[in-house]
């Protein structure tokens, strides 16, 4: 006999529950419209494709921190705060300080994570939501960071970073690019376009892969397999879930949360360091409003607001179609603000969506 409790579920029903699937059919939709509004844009030429890309890389970054730490049931409002803060860190103690580049940026990642340990813990043992505690923290970490770049520079832009990381060994791996060769032979083939004057005659015009898709692509490979294929995964479904009946089993969910909002200031640091890496500088202003596009990425993403559900490609999907979309406007010629317009748009059917799919799972009316 059948134990009563296994109940069979169809192949379709388990495709419409799965949180990708708004991503997915939003990322063919957009592609699809771009397609024939931008086409002959050079959108999908190598060069544009390096742009959109680009984009959605930096999207991708701070979104997948994001949705773990969603599907673990919290908010963290402070990740754009984190990202201005953590490139002045990197300034101030590599080109004021005389430190080297790669002491700078461990520094910068240890004191981002204490401070990502910091909120966890206040929402923890406050009992705070942590939508409160992390808003908190957005203002005194953007106050923090315009008082040491104004008290140490009397300035809120620093530069000098590039000039500081030659020859630095850390410096690379967040500002360089890989297959230049390749890309080389590209442009040697007419796959690419290479410049035609001055002193890069004959060089690509996309050189490479840029070190920011890379970190992109490993964290998102990262997140997924490690919600998906990792005990400490179920423990990030079950905490957001239901973090009482998760205590009762004998999940730590108290310490799940934590390393959650220490791996979103990772993220965010990555993205901080990349970006501080490819302009050589910082600026006080940087990462502005980027916590509520990486929780927008989420959303559209599949993920859901009460959290114990989501997808980290789900997420990643959500940051492609908000690259592809910021940039094929531009490419369409379209006017910049009409890109708030679609933001707005997407979130409302993404959430409308998540919450079908959740009254799918549960049952509900």
């Amino acid at each position: 006999m059948t134990d009563e409790r296994l109940k069979q579920v169809s192949s379709l029903r388990r495709a419409m529950i799965r949180p990708e699937l708004g991503a997915i059919c939003g990322a063919i939709l957009v592609f699809v419209f771009f397609l024939m509004i931008a086409g002959d844009s050079g959108m999908f030429a190598p060069e544009g494709i390096k742009n959109w890309t680009v984009v959605s890389a930096q999207f991708a970054i701070i979104a997948v921190g994001a949705c773990l730490l969603m599907i673990a049931g919290e908010f963290d409002l402070s990740v754009g705060s984190m990202i201005g803060f953590s490139g002045v860190v990197i300034a101030i103690l590599s080109v004021h300080m005389g430190w080297p580049v790669w002491a700078a940026i461990i520094a910068a990642f240890v004191v981002a994570m204490a401070i990502g340990a910091l909120n966890g813990f206040l929402v923890i043992k406050t009992g705070l939501p942590s939508f409160i505690v992390t808003l908190a923290f957005l203002y005194i970490l953007r106050g923090l960071t315009i008082w040491l770049s104004i008290s140490t520079t009397r300035q809120t832009i620093i530069g000098g970073v590039k000039e500081a990381a030659v020859g630095d060994p850390l410096a690379f791996l967040f500002g360089g690019v890989i297959f230049k060769d390749l890309f080389q032979w590209f442009g040697d083939m007419g796959w690419v376009g290479t410049f035609t004057r001055g002193t890069r005659t004959g060089q690509p015009i996309v050189e490479g892969i840029p070190m920011l898709v890379v970190w992109a692509i490993v964290l998102v490979i990262f997140g997924h397999f490690l919600l998906t294929r990792t005990r400490f995964g179920n423990w990030i479904f079950a905490a957001g879930g239901d973090a009482k009946a998760a205590r009762y089993v004998g999940v730590p969910v108290d310490r799940v949360k934590i390393l959650m909002f220490m791996f979103t200031a990772f993220c965010a640091t990555v993205f901080a360091t990349c970006q501080v890496m490819e302009f050589g500088s910082a600026a006080a202003d940087r990462g502005l409003l980027k916590e509520f596009e990486a929780i927008i990425c989420v959303v559209i993403g599949g993920a859901l607001l009460t959290g114990g559900y989501g997808s980290v490609i789900g997420a990643a999907l959500g940051a492609l179609i908000f690259g592809v979309v910021q940039q094929g406007l531009f490419f369409a010629g379209a006017e910049s603000s009409l890109f708030r317009v679609f933001l707005g748009t997407i979130l409302i059917l993404a959430v409308i969506m998540n919450t079908y799919i959740r009254r799918m799972i549960t049952g509900e009316r």
